[in-house]
């Protein structure tokens, strides 16, 4: 095993053959390499990195801080935090969307025309947001190439209505998934379906199809009577959409549960009609948190899992990272998973320039797959080859809770990622208080 180190609290392990294991294949990190964090006293967590067309980058998270680089926000409640750096990690500008409640940013996307999309999930019906139909709304804002708002919309009902992706659709438009409260809007929530039958239970996958302009071209609703929720949402090949997450039901749209939790996955056609629908996991807990196109034209997803049976071959101990790779069809070509003894979970999964897989997630392991744990759950970026096959991972934090939400590679071939930490020792960074905002840059 060919192992690379640098600080006192980040490894970065090369997972090759045994016969590997030798001195001589320790080398020195380019110093280039570099941590930054960002926030104020209070919480700062991010949830989305992207690279963008002038060679920087963006962040999208939320805050609830009002000092450090917070100083301009007046009130301590969660809104959503959009960040601008350039190459290096330098601080370009930086925006706040919300209002006095409680606004939770989650996926940023980067449009056509060199502006942004972002979504996520609000409470509030002041200040940058026009309305809001009860609780959380999912919430979705179109902004310029400098994060000034284009317009803002919020899609909800009564209950808890959280998104968590969203896409640019090949027609200029948008697509965003979350779940939707379905109790609470009483089977309301899908624009060609009749309510009275379709009110199944807790929660439900939810996809909206907006046009340009933000307005609704059509939505659905998928799931069973228990919970269900989307994670993550891509553009399939055929102008469809696949929705991934996890569905705790065994009934209405879901025709092979496997266990207690599943991977789900959910294939509509550009019109929204259900076309499949398939579940994958062992007799446990599975929770799938992304999805990515594969460059053969596949797709892979990625979560946690806590099974060794049906079709999770292999388990480290507690919850280990899984990937799996499907087809276009929706059938499930290879599994792996990776961790160790402790609990080790993924939030992202990002094509690699070599065909492989980028994943980040948190490890509280310090075996088997994963290097060295520095205290409580750590950031863990994995990466793989085509075939899922371990290449190399990094495990990086402090002596108290540090969470990696997205991993990334740029154009120069470096990893970005970005997380959130509570650690006052996390390495080659001054902590700011609460929960910072991290961006690492891993050669």
């Amino acid at each position: 095993m060919k192992k690379v180190v640098f600080g006192l609290a980040i490894c970065l392990v090369f997972a090759c053959s045994d016969d590997d294991n030798n001195s001589e294949n320790i080398e020195a990190v380019n110093q280039s390499t570099w941590i930054k964090n960002f926030g104020g006293s209070g919480d700062d967590s991010p949830r989305s990195i992207l690279q963008t067309k002038d060679g920087g980058f963006v962040v999208f998270g939320f805050t609830n801080s009002t000092d450090g680089d917070l100083s301009a926000k007046t009130l301590n409640v969660n809104d959503y935090w959009l960040l601008k750096l350039d190459a290096e990690g330098n601080l370009q500008w930086q925006k706040t969307y919300g209002g006095s409640k409680d606004d939770r940013g989650q996926k940023v996307i980067q449009t056509a025309d060199g502006g942004y999309a972002i979504t996520g999930y609000a409470m509030s019906d002041d200040g940058d947001a026009s309305n809001n139909e009860g609780f959380h709304d999912n919430w979705v804002l179109r902004l310029d190439a400098l994060g000034e708002i284009l317009w803002e919309k919020s899609f909800g009902f009564s209950g808890h209505d959280h998104s968590y992706d969203i896409i640019e659709t090949p027609d200029g438009g948008l697509f965003f998934s979350g779940f939707l409260d379905v109790t609470s809007s009483n089977g309301e929530g899908s624009t060609n379906k009749n309510s009275g039958l379709t009110r199944h239970g807790v929660g439900e996958f939810w996809g909206t199809k907006l046009d340009a302009d933000g307005t609704i071209v059509w939505r659905r609703f998928f799931g069973g009577t228990n919970n269900d929720r989307s994670f993550g949402v891509i553009n399939a090949l055929d102008g469809g959409f696949i929705l991934s997450g996890a569905s705790e039901s065994d009934d209405f749209d879901i025709s092979d549960p496997k266990g207690s939790y599943d991977f789900w996955v959910v294939k509509v056609d550009k019109n929204g009609s259900l076309e499949w629908e398939r579940s994958f996991g062992g007799t446990g807990i599975e929770q799938s948190r992304d999805i990515s196109k594969t460059a053969d034209g596949n797709y892979v997803i990625v979560g946690n899992t806590f099974s060794n049976d049906t079709q999770v071959t292999e388990n480290n101990g507690s919850s280990d990272v899984w990937l799996i790779k499907i087809s276009f069809a929706g059938e499930l070509i290879w599994q792996h998973s990776y961790g160790g003894s402790g609990f080790d979970s993924a939030d992202s999964v990002n094509l690699a320039v070599n065909g492989g897989f980028i994943i980040s997630g948190n490890s509280k392991s310090a075996d088997k797959d994963v290097s060295v744990n520095q205290g409580e759950n750590d950031f863990w970026i994995l990466t793989t080859d085509a075939q899922g096959n371990l290449l190399n991972e990094v495990s990086m934090g402090g002596t108290d809770l540090d969470f990696a939400y997205d991993a990334i590679e740029a154009n120069d071939g470096s990893i970005f990622v970005v997380g959130e930490t509570a650690s006052g020792d996390f390495p080659e960074i001054k902590h700011k208080g609460g929960v910072d905002l991290v961006v690492a840059k891993i050669n």
